[in-house]
């Protein structure tokens, strides 16, 4: 039988690392969208490895209350990049085929996007080996085997 541990998880491993990284990308785009798009390789970089890295640390950790708040997170990562993906089209959209000009838009260059894809594809990743966690997890309650 399973024991549970009345010790809380570490504030590390409830903190969303991804969703911060998304959130910092599209704030340094639109802010500082001269000086970002200088040095966008860089900034992207050490807002995704780091990111990357330590969502892989929480892969190991099974606990429920991890598990539902990385895929909440995930689910609002996806959020914004939406709502910023929707707003840039808006734009395109309008000035392209409603031939509307002069109207302000949000404009988000193609290595942001990749740099948001990114993210998202490790977000995917995080989902999908916790879904396996899940599944490990619920077996061990399982009689049958």
């Amino acid at each position: 039988m399973a024991t549970i541990s009345g010790k809380k998880p570490s504030s590390f491993l409830l903190f969303p690392w991804s969703l911060l990284s998304i959130v910092l990308i599209l704030l340094l785009n639109t802010a500082f969208s001269e000086f970002f798009g200088k040095n966008w390789s860089w900034i992207a970089l050490v807002l995704i490895i780091p990111a990357a890295i330590l969502e892989n640390l929480k892969v190991g950790y099974s606990t429920m209350r991890i598990m539902f708040l990385k895929v909440v997170y995930s689910l609002l990562s996806f959020m914004f990049v939406g709502l910023a993906f929707g707003a840039s089209m808006s734009g395109w959209y309008l000035e392209r085929f409603k031939d509307m000009k002069g109207i302000a838009r949000v404009e988000i260059p193609w290595y942001v996007l990749l740099a948001l894809t990114v993210i998202l594809l490790i977000e995917v990743v995080q989902i999908f080996s916790m879904l396996k966690a899940v599944k490990r997890e619920f077996m061990q309650f399982d009689p049958d085997q």
